[in-house]
């Protein structure tokens, strides 16, 4: 017997959900930052064994949309009830409202599979966690309710086996070498955008997309040059910073992490462009692989 299903994780902004699926996967493929809005696609981590597939969905934080490129991250939660065949449902401590409340309907009435997965339990104590038990068990009474810490990656292997227990029977969705559904210049263009959230504040990171526009590899070197999108001149200035030293910095740090996931030497080439108002603009962002409804 074969199993495989898709195991979709939805919840606010900043619960862990990124840091869950590269736990699952056991590769760094969602970026991670504390700051909200740092998934913006549906990034899909495939966890493949002889008898399973594992179709890990990463999703962005649920949001009241204020532009376009809002309402395309959204769309992308909103897949997840279409194609899931385990539905996880994550929160922290006290973290008992969704800022769109229909989803969270969605999820009180969904006929697959719940988890409520209770993240970040290194930061609260035992009575604290016992009181959270009690009040999801009393809200979501169909879901199963795992107490994980992502980051102390405690139960991340016994909640793993579980969901695994329960996948469908099927056969593979993808091939069996394959750990993800994105192309290699996305995640180029993810690693880099992590690196601006990292090291700027304030508006600069959400006025901010990356394209690659060259990818050359060679036997013992990958050629790259990506260009980092922004609103407004006065952004594309802070992002090159006084003689060049903050987008120097952006691309050492991102070229490390590119290095580490091709596991070659990288020559990055970092160009700096605006492009006004991209956000809102629904040509640009089916460019940037948003708006796939």
């Amino acid at each position: 017997m074969h199993q495989s299903g898709y195991v979709n994780i939805i919840g606010n902004p900043n619960v862990g959900k990124s840091t869950l699926t590269n736990l699952f996967v056991g590769q760094k493929l969602s970026i991670i930052t504390h700051k909200a809005q740092t998934t913006r696609h549906r990034i899909l981590g495939i966890v493949n064994a002889e008898k399973y597939q594992m179709v890990i969905s990463d999703t962005p934080g649920i949001l009241k949309p204020s532009h376009k490129l809002h309402e395309s991250m959204m769309d992308f939660v909103n897949m997840t009830f279409e194609d899931a065949d385990i539905l996880i449902y994550m929160v922290e401590y006290k973290d008992y409202k969704l800022k769109d409340s229909k989803l969270f309907n969605k999820i009180r009435s969904t006929n697959v599979p719940l988890f409520l997965v209770i993240n970040k339990i290194d930061n609260i104590d035992q009575t604290q966690l016992e009181n959270e038990v009690e009040y999801w068990e009393g809200i979501l009474p169909n879901a199963e309710i795992w107490p994980i810490s992502a980051k102390e990656n405690f139960n991340i292997k016994e909640l793993k086996s579980r969901i695994i227990d329960i996948l469908p029977e099927g056969p593979s969705f993808f091939p069996k070498d394959q750990i993800t559904d994105k192309p290699e210049r996305f995640f180029i263009n993810e690693i880099v955008r992590e690196k601006i959230l990292i090291n700027f504040k304030k508006e600069i990171p959400y006025s901010v997309e990356v394209i690659t526009e060259s990818f050359e590899e060679e036997p013992s070197i990958i050629k790259i040059r990506s260009v980092i999108l922004v609103e407004r001149s006065s952004q594309k200035g802070i992002i090159i910073g006084h003689k060049g030293d903050a987008i120097k910095k952006v691309g050492t740090q991102a070229r490390i992490d590119m290095e580490v996931f091709f596991d070659k030497k990288i020559f990055l080439d970092l160009q700096v462009k605006v492009n006004k108002n991209w956000r809102s603009d629904d040509k640009q962002l089916k460019r940037f692989g948003y708006n796939q409804k």
